[in-house]
């Protein structure tokens, strides 16, 4: 895909998504939108997560955060969407459900690493982390993200790590990381709806693929 055709299919998604008479938020995302075509001009974002990054932009900035696209957290981490307001600092990201050909023998225990070792690296430098996911499948996310650091499991923590140092040693995670790790919520992005919605880790976890497909 051109830079060209990446500009214009974001341009597509606004148009769906903005009213004409919000000229605020369409100004915001209008910026978020030139930041994610200069990142694609100089081959650093692809089109599908580009698309589910302004689609989930617009709910949190009618929550009232300031939001930026693709901001760097520290010198190794990058955050999709860090939004930031009064009460606090949120950084989503986004999982589009791509496995590299390499693990296309292991792609679920592959997913389930990788989600540890994202809520455990990024929950550390937000005051709220959160998820967002298409409704193609369910992300395999840990039962014990579903508890208060307090509550979770000596062997729940190292079995967690265990799996991440299987692909994860540069740097490694260590146990107190994963222990604090804290995961607020999940925003499932329908692109073909342009629908965003929001929900706490126990419903997502309980809810099927169907329930999430069908929901208005």
């Amino acid at each position: 895909m051109s830079n060209e055709e990446f500009a214009d299919d974001l341009d597509a998604l606004l148009q769906r998504i903005c009213s004409s008479q919000d000229t605020s938020l369409a100004d915001r995302l209008a910026r978020l939108k030139a930041r994610l075509v200069e990142l694609n001009r100089r081959n650093l974002v692809k089109i599908n997560h580009s698309v589910m990054e302004l689609l989930c932009a617009k709910p949190l900035i009618l929550k009232g955060y300031d939001v930026e696209v693709e901001q760097a957290i520290t010198d190794l981490l990058v955050g999709d969407l860090l939004g930031t307001k009064a009460d606090g600092r949120m950084i989503v990201e986004v999982e589009t459900g791509f496995v590299p050909p390499e693990h296309a023998l292991d792609p679920t225990t592959y997913s389930r690493a990788r989600v540890i070792s994202k809520v455990a690296r990024y929950s550390a430098f937000c005051d709220k982390f959160s998820l967002g996911v298409p409704p193609l499948s369910i992300l395999p996310i840990p039962a014990f993200f579903e508890k208060p650091p307090r509550y979770r499991e000596t062997n729940e923590i190292r079995d967690a790590k265990a799996l991440c140092d299987r692909y994860y040693r540069n740097p490694p995670l260590e146990l107190e990381e994963i222990r604090r790790a804290r995961l607020h919520s999940i925003f499932l992005i329908d692109v073909d709806r342009a629908y965003v919605r929001e929900v706490d880790v126990e419903t997502y976890l309980a809810s099927s693929v169907k329930d999430w497909a069908q929901a208005e």
